[in-house]
């Protein structure tokens, strides 16, 4: 584990909730500071300690496929782990609380990075267990295929793959490895969106490598900076600090907006680094509380450059975990205004642990609040100015955070 991987780390929407259909899932997960190494696992028939549970069924089960099962090749005594230990953390009912097998565990660890390869959305379950598109990425097959956030995924189909499911009772891990593919190769999703009549989309996976910040001058005179944040990845601090230092050696600049659209969120630690830019040091920016009730605050470290300018957040649905904690915190603190329609609302943090052949546990261990104490777990955070983009020609929400510049 590098320094940055054992930072806190906040998945939204994406178990992500924010995971990549094309990457994986940030902006549903939410990772805590520390990682706890890999354990040592065997299979072993005894009981554990000071544990009053009958293991016996268990192994009667066991023994009995093991036997009696006739396609004696299905039987895998790993992927049976996998699937028993599956099951235990699944019967928790906490979507982000997950076990990783050691393929699924890779692909994690390898997304942020920021670069992968596949079609370019990040998938969650949405509060009924569905199986839901959080956002898409900017210039990725499924942008530019129309697909949106919060699209249900009903159907994923790859002949190659010999993939040919519906998606009810899907594990994250196995919609992400199923939709997941190498450059060039073809997988159809079936999509149902606002209920509507299901319809196919074709895509043509593609290797995904999108900045995670980006900045243009916009409004009269071009003296808005938009920064526009596309997730909370390991590349996001180095790319914020050279935007900022382009508005900086421009001068001028009369307001800042900082789009978090359909970012799904990523490292908790990036959110508090880029939320310090416009407050003073020492200041908290979200808090963290565990099940007893003990509080930890995180504060900002460095000096802010952009203090004293007026702040327009763009938030959407695809906008959660760490994407909101940097929302909140800017409304709290600086009274930011909000243009767009509600967050996600993912509320809760995990911690990454390594295990045994690579596989990895994430489990749900607190919840973050706002600065002002606000849970957003569930209810998203409803914007100042609800506001959505009609058609994809005309981008209503900045043109109206242009306009709140003016007033």
């Amino acid at each position: 584990m590098n320094f940055r991987k054992a930072r806190i780390f906040i998945l939204i929407l994406l178990i992500i909730g924010i995971s990549f259909g094309g990457g994986y899932y940030f902006g549903v997960q939410g990772f805590r500071a520390s990682v706890t190494k890999a354990l040592r696992v065997s299979v072993s028939r005894q009981v554990p300690p000071n544990e009053k549970v009958n293991f016996s069924l268990f192994w009667q089960v066991w023994d009995t496929v093991s036997s009696k099962y006739y396609d004696k090749t299905k039987l895998d005594p790993n992927q049976m782990i996998y699937g028993a230990i599956s099951g235990m953390v699944g019967s928790l009912g906490d979507p982000f609380t997950t076990f990783l097998p050691p393929d699924q565990n890779k692909m994690v660890n390898e997304d942020l990075s920021g670069s992968f390869s596949g079609v370019g959305i990040q998938i969650g379950f949405d509060k009924t267990g569905k199986l839901i598109v959080e956002a898409p990425l900017p210039g990725s097959p499924a942008e530019k295929a129309g697909i949106k956030a919060g699209d249900f995924v009903a159907h994923i189909k790859d002949v190659k793959k010999n993939i040919d499911i519906d998606t009810p009772g899907i594990s994250l891990g196995d919609a992400v490895a199923d939709i997941r593919g190498p450059e060039g190769s073809t997988i159809t999703l079936t999509l149902i969106r606002d209920g509507a009549t299901p319809f196919e989309v074709v895509l043509v996976r593609a290797k995904i490598d999108v900045p995670s910040v980006s900045l243009k001058f916009v409004g009269e005179g071009e003296k808005i900076a938009d920064l526009k944040v596309n997730s909370f990845d390991a590349q996001t601090p180095d790319e914020w600090d050279k935007e900022v230092d382009q508005i900086l050696a421009k001068g001028g600049t009369v307001g800042i907006i900082v789009d978090l659209r359909n970012n799904p969120g990523g490292y908790l630690q990036d959110a508090v680094d880029l939320t310090s830019d416009f407050v003073k040091v020492g200041s908290i920016v979200v808090i963290e509380q565990d099940g007893s009730g003990r509080k930890v605050n995180y504060k900002t470290e460095k000096t802010g450059r952009l203090l004293d300018l007026p702040i327009v957040v763009l938030i959407n649905g695809g906008s959660a975990s760490a994407s909101e904690i940097m929302t909140g915190a800017l409304q709290d603190l600086t009274g930011a205004k909000t243009v767009g329609t509600k967050s996600f609302g993912k509320g809760t943090v995990q911690e990454p642990i390594d295990m045994a052949g690579g596989a990895g546990l994430h489990v749900t261990i607190a919840k973050w609040l706002t600065p002002n104490g606000t849970w957003v777990n569930g209810t998203g955070i409803t914007p100042d100015v609800t506001l959505d983009n009609p058609t994809a020609t005309e981008d209503a929400q900045l043109n109206k955070a242009i306009q709140i510049f003016s007033q």
